[in-house]
């Protein structure tokens, strides 16, 4: 196997992957809150 060193390891993809994901869950938790309370307005 090889050596690894703690530390070492490129980690901007995972980074930007990770980002990615936390942006699109932030804008759908957003969307699907003000879809409720649209909907609670105007079905409700």
């Amino acid at each position: 196997m090889a050596e690894h060193e703690h530390g070492t390891m490129d980690s901007s993809t995972q980074e930007k992957t990770f980002e990615g994901f936390m942006t699109f869950v932030t804008r759908t938790v957003i969307f699907l809150i003000v879809l409720l309370v649209l909907m609670a307005i105007f079905i409700g």
